[in-house]
Parts: C-alpha cells; sequence; structure tokens
C-alpha cells in the first residue's frame, strides 16, 4: 500500500515509525511523516543529518569567497607563486653578490688583498645568512599554516 517492499516494513516497524497491527491508513501517514521529517533535516537516523550537511556547505561556501575576497585585495597569494617569486629574487641576488669581485678588481686595482678577502668573506656571510634565514622564514611561515589548518579541522571534527 505504501509502496515500500516487506523487508523496509520491518526496519520502518523496529525503528517505530510503522506500528505492528496497524492498518494501512496509518502506516500510511507513519510513512509520510518520515519522509516530511526526512526531507525537513530532522530524520537522522543511521543516514545524513542534512542540517549538519547544510552547515557544512555553508561554511565551505563562506571560506571559499574568503579565499577569493584575499586574493582580490592582494592578501594572498598561492605557496607555489611566492616560492618562484622568493626563488627568483634569491637568485637574481646571489648573482648580483657573486659579481662584486670582479666589480671590485675594475674599481679598485689597487685595493690590497687582504681588504678584499675581507669584503668578499663579509659579502658571502650576509648572502649565506639571507639565504638560511630566509629558508626559515618560510619553513616557519608553512609549519603555521599547516598548524592552523589542523586546529580548524579539529575544531570542524564532530565530537
Amino acid at each position: 500500500m505504501v509502496g515500500i517492499s516487506e523487508a523496509r516494513v520491518s526496519t520502518l516497524i523496529s525503528e517505530g515509525v510503522l506500528t505492528k497491527g496497524d492498518n494501512a491508513h496509518g502506516w500510511l501517514l507513519g510513512y509520510c511523516e518520515r519522509l516530511r521529517d526526512m526531507a525537513a533535516g530532522r530524520a537522522s537516523v543511521g543516514g545524513l543529518d542534512l542540517v549538519q550537511e547544510r552547515a557544512a556547505l555553508a561554511r565551505s561556501q563562506r571560506e571559499a569567497q574568503e579565499l577569493k575576497n584575499a586574493v582580490a585585495r592582494g592578501e594572498f597569494a598561492p605557496i607555489g607563486l611566492l616560492a618562484d617569486v622568493l626563488g627568483q629574487a634569491a637568485s637574481a641576488v646571489v648573482d648580483r653578490m657573486d659579481q662584486v669581485e670582479g666589480d671590485l678588481r675594475k674599481a679598485c686595482p689597487d685595493l690590497p688583498e687582504d681588504a678584499r678577502v675581507v669584503v668578499l668573506r663579509t659579502l658571502a656571510n650576509a648572502r649565506n645568512e639571507w639565504i638560511r634565514s630566509t629558508a626559515k622564514l618560510v619553513s616557519d611561515q608553512v609549519d603555521g599554516m599547516t598548524e592552523d589548518q589542523e586546529d580548524a579541522d579539529d575544531d570542524r571534527a564532530p565530537e
């Protein structure tokens, strides 16, 4: 009468949706009430909770829009792009520093060798420290982003 199998009727009886021994009209009313509850997101026994699913979808849509807004304001760029730009900048600085020795010989041919070595050593130390601190900064930022994402994921996890 309600268009479901005997197995489904047994399941609905065990869930208390249908009453054993009730007439077809009672079953139809019970079954329709169950369908209305499911459509409204109130019936979540063993299935998806529609309210939670809608909330998760809304949260994802909000996060996506926040990301788009951050990109539009220039507050965000993909990590790959930032890494490429930083790598190109580092390469340009290193190339310029490598040219200092030749430029120094041309500009100051009378500069004592000890002074030239001190200048070049100081530049090399500065270059190495710049590379080290930049790598550490990037690593710390990526670790921080990973921790923030894990914290956000933990906040969303059902308890």
